[in-house]
């Protein structure tokens, strides 16, 4: 049970007795499908609580004396006081360095470089992350370089290496063969699923996004306790459930989806539709919250079969490093316009998000501008986020001129012009 009561539920290689859970909280067969452990994850815990989970039960597992522990500012509450995680580390004589909290929005590049050299001068041999996907990202990438250790930068054995730097990690991931990662406990508070993948992205100082991904960089285990997400800004709470929206939506219409894979993710969108239009009445409802981690971790695996990523992912990524725009306003402001750009040839799938939001009659693009418009806290017009139609117009040139054949392999409608991708970015909401 978690701390409020509720049944949590747990999926691991050998934890059948999960299944009997969720099946008593009104998961389908199809639900539990969906709901596999990421390859190369030991386990995913929904609704445990996190302290005594991470503490007690997966460090003492991972046999670790040196934890390195990466957190954004809203979760540091959380984490340090009397009796607290960090406290309960130091007494245990376990934490490698303190609490570093420097990694930013997008995962800048700064903050975790610095993350990089803390855990690899203390010597980590464990990361734990609480926060939203750039906490979980820069995790991934401190244990890429970590593994760097007894490496010189031309590649020759040495005991030293200079700072981490943005190729020295990027060059990490193409070690062959790839040396053992620490293990990673990634704990979310919100719904942007990083931890779900074993990609990492990066905020260059340059405001381009890069990163990383490695089979192995795939967390070790994962714990949502929904207690982590109190008091979580609108912007962040709404902003990272609707990337599961935007992740959902993207699989169902990728060209290389197969019928499995939008099964998948229709299944997690049904979710996160639930959840999302219960935490607007309720914001801390962990059922609510709950749901829309199930339904987040049902669309982001389904993307990840064989899908990522999706047009949406990767032209938002775009759109939030140029113009430094929180990802979930990202899918707030540009989601619906790009199921409607390819609406004419994606019509039948668009026609199965209609119905998993809650009407098939009803264009998928509507439905979805209709979600976005009840959840606060996420932007919905460029204007909000003080981007103007000419840095449109040079954002869509930007596409057209460096990612247009990436793009459109992407999009079930390929795009012929800068103009098109223009007309796509500022199309009328009112007019879906």
């Amino acid at each position: 049970m978690s701390s409020s009561g509720q049944a949590s539920s747990s999926c691991g290689d050998d934890d059948d007795s999960s299944l009997n859970t969720r099946k008593q909280s009104g998961f389908t067969k199809s639900d539990l499908y969906a709901l596999q452990t990421p390859p190369g994850m030991n386990a995913v815990r929904v609704g445990v609580p996190f302290q005594e989970t991470t503490q007690l039960t997966e460090i003492s597992n991972l046999d670790v004396s040196k934890v390195f522990v990466l957190s954004n500012k809203s979760s540091r509450p959380f984490l340090e006081g009397e009796g607290k995680f960090i406290d309960a580390l130091k007494a245990r004589g376990l934490l490698a360095a303190p609490l570093n909290c420097d990694v930013g929005m997008g995962g800048g590049e700064d903050g975790l470089l610095k993350a990089c050299d803390e855990a690899y001068a203390a010597n980590a041999d464990c990361i734990v992350t609480v926060g939203g996907g750039a906490i979980q990202d820069a995790g991934k990438l401190v244990r890429l370089w970590l593994s760097t250790r007894g490496a010189s930068d031309d590649g020759s054995t040495s005991s030293t290496i200079s700072k981490a730097t943005v190729k020295g990690i990027q060059a990490a991931q193409k070690q062959d063969p790839m040396p053992s990662l620490p293990p990673q406990i990634a704990c979310p508070n919100s719904f942007a699923m990083a931890e779900l993948t074993h990609v990492a992205g990066i905020t260059t100082n340059e405001n381009v996004k890069s990163g990383a991904a490695h089979p192995s960089m795939m967390p070790t285990v994962v714990i949502y306790d929904p207690a982590l997400s109190k008091g979580m800004p609108d912007w962040v709470r709404f902003g990272t459930a609707l990337r599961g929206v935007e992740h959902a939506v993207g699989a169902v219409c990728h060209p290389k989806a197969d019928e499995d894979i939008r099964e998948r993710a229709i299944s997690g969108l049904r979710l996160l539709n639930r959840g999302l239009k219960a935490m607007v009445d309720d914001p801390e409802s962990e059922e609510a919250q709950s749901d829309c981690y199930h339904g987040g971790w049902m669309a982001i695996r389904a993307l990840n079969t064989g899908c990522y990523p999706s047009l949406g992912h990767l032209i938002e990524n775009h759109y939030s490093a140029r113009f430094n725009v929180h990802q979930g306003s990202c899918s707030g402001i540009l989601c619906a316009r790009i199921l409607n750009h390819h609406g004419d040839a994606s019509l039948e799938h668009q026609k199965r998000i209609s119905d998993a939001l809650g009407d098939s009659g009803v264009p998928a693009p509507r439905m979805v501008s209709g979600l976005v418009s009840s959840l606060p806290g996420v932007s919905k017009e460029h204007a909000e986020e003080g981007v103007t139609p000419y840095m449109l117009r040079e954002f869509a040139d930007y596409e057209y001129n460096h990612h247009i054949d990436r793009v459109s392999q992407l999009s079930p409608k390929p795009f012929g012009s800068a103009e098109e991708i223009f007309d796509m970015l500022t199309f009328p909401l009112g007019e879906l």
